[in-house]
Parts: C-alpha cells; structure tokens; sequence
C-alpha cells in the first residue's frame, strides 16, 4: 500500500457542501492548512438543486452547482487543499488518525466529517430526468417555486406531513401520498395536515411512474397498493419525505451514532472520539438547510483551532 506518511497534517475534511467549504475556509484563515477529500459526487445535495433563493447574500438567488463553486473557489483561496476523492475508512484507535484514500494512508491531528445525508429518493420511472426540475426532497428549500400550483408529498411521517402543510403557503392543492393507511406521524402533525383544507391525504397508493413533457414535472400514474391498478395525478411538483440516509459507513461505528445513523456530537462539535469533529446533514436531524450547515462548519473549524492548540501544538 502507497503511503502518504511522511506528513502529518493538522486537519482533514471529509465531505464537502456548504459545511464542508465553511469549515475549509476557516481552517485555512486560521493557518492550518487543512486538507478536504470532496468525494466525486463533490458539493452535496445542492448540485441537485437548480435554484436557491433563502441563503443570505444572494437577493436574486442563485443555482446550487454555481454556489457550491463560489464557495470552494472562496476556501481554496484562503489555502483549502481539495482532493475529489473518496474516502474509504479512517482509524481512529490512536493518533494521529489514518484516513484511507484508494490505497493511500494520510495521517492527520483531526478530523472533521461534513459527510450529509443522502436523500432517499424513490427511484420511480422518469425520476432522475426531473430531480432539481420539478421533483425535490426539501419543501423548505423549493416551495415558494410552486406558487399557486397543484403538488404532490410522498411520505407517511413527521416529515412529509410537516412539508405538506409547509407547501399549503404557496401551492394552490397538496395531496399527500402514502403506500399504507397507517402513518409514523405524530398525532398532532398527521391532524395538523389530515385538517387543512388545501390538503387531500390519498392512502395506499404509491408512484409508479413520473410523468413530465419538455417544461418539467406535469403529474404521476399512481399505483395502487391493494389491488394494483392505476390513475394519473396531475402536479407541477413532486417532494419526496421519505427519510434520509446520513454518510458514515466510512467510519465503520468507530464514533457515537443515534439510532438513525447520525453522528452524536459530543462537547460542541466534537463528537465521542476527541480530535474527531462532524458538522452539517451528517449531524443535523432538525434544520438540514444550507446555511445551518455553513454554521456548523465555521463552528467545527473553530472548535478544531481550539483542541489542536490545547493539544497538539
């Protein structure tokens, strides 16, 4: 195995985005030369969405890729170093820690994991072609697109009863789709939506195929779960609330996880291991919106200058 060992470096960020740049760039403000392993898919949710209209500093919004890259080209010109590689595992049994990138060892004083969540999306017919176009996993984030017009949740949860009575604010009808009768819901979140007079809860049904032309999303031929057959829906946009996945099988349980798979942090930003910091979606089970991720970032590089002075330098 090739070896990058000869150099330990102060800080390592796993995982880009908004909590990844952030903290890239004031790690590099701070000197500290930091290294981030952006992974390929480098960005992270939001190169999947076309317009962002609620991050302060943008009056006219901006689209997801463009600001991803403003927001590296910003950290790299403070001294971020950024590899779009992947990161296979870390050892965090003794420092400094080993993190394993396609068969090099890179030894680092800390770590800061900015990994997020994937979205869990329902890979229908005709899916991919209308993600960022028409069909969203984030209501907060693309509602106000949908003003006075007919969209769809899918999900049975807090989530997707939360999002369906967030989108009553700009949709003119909201039908909220769920495979079962039986809902993971909250009692008063389910009743909060199950109320409201612009929302239609349809029970066992579930999306078998998307429907779009060439301006976008224009409705979905829903299936049945009971007996099978099929009608069409027409809608203007879509919102998948069926969960999400955080990123952190790399580290193999080797840091406190909640039952869901999200990192616990510890003492501000540090997480159960020390030197091991985490910042973003891969954390956040509440917010899951750009400029908290951000926030986080700028905490977690902050946090890191504290610990490597304390214990390091």
């Amino acid at each position: 195995m090739e070896k990058n060992m000869s150099e330990v470096r102060n800080v390592i960020i796993i995982g880009s985005g908004p909590a990844g740049y952030t903290a890239g760039l004031y790690a590099g403000r701070a000197m500290l030369n930091p290294l981030m392993f952006a992974g390929y898919m480098s960005g992270g949710q939001l190169m999947l969405t076309s317009d962002i209209e609620n991050f302060p500093g943008y009056p006219n919004g901006i689209g997801g890729p463009e600001m991803m890259t403003e927001l590296r080209e910003q950290a790299e010109r403070f001294g971020l170093e950024v590899q779009d590689r992947n990161v296979d595992s870390v050892d965090t049994s003794e420092r400094p820690f080993k993190v394993e990138v396609e068969g090099e060892t890179f030894l680092t004083h800390s770590i800061i994991v900015c990994t997020g969540a994937e979205s869990i999306w329902l890979n229908a017919p005709g899916e991919e072609a209308q993600k960022g176009r028409g069909i969203s996993t984030c209501a907060t984030c693309d509602g106000a697109f949908f003003r006075d017009e007919e969209v769809i949740v899918i999900g049975g949860g807090d989530s997707a009863c939360e999002e369906a009575t967030f989108l009553t604010r700009f949709a003119s009808k909201v039908t909220l789709i769920h495979r079962r009768d039986v809902f993971k819901a909250s009692t008063i979140m389910y009743e909060r939506a199950a109320n409201h007079d612009k929302i239609e809860i349809r029970t066992f049904r579930q999306v078998k195929e998307w429907l779009s032309d060439e301006k976008g999303l224009t409705g979905a031929v829903l299936e049945n779960t009971q007996d099978g057959t099929t009608e069409t829906i027409n809608a203007t946009g879509a919102f998948i609330a069926i969960g999400h996945t955080p990123i952190t099988g790399f580290l193999d349980g080797q840091v406190e996880t909640d039952e869901n798979g999200y990192i616990v942090n510890k003492e501000y930003t540090m997480t159960s291991v020390p030197g091991i910091f985490a910042a973003g979606d891969v954390v956040d089970t509440r917010y899951k919106q750009a400029i908290t991720a951000a926030g986080m970032g700028c905490s977690a590089a902050i946090d890191v200058e504290k610990w490597l002075e304390e214990n390091v330098h």
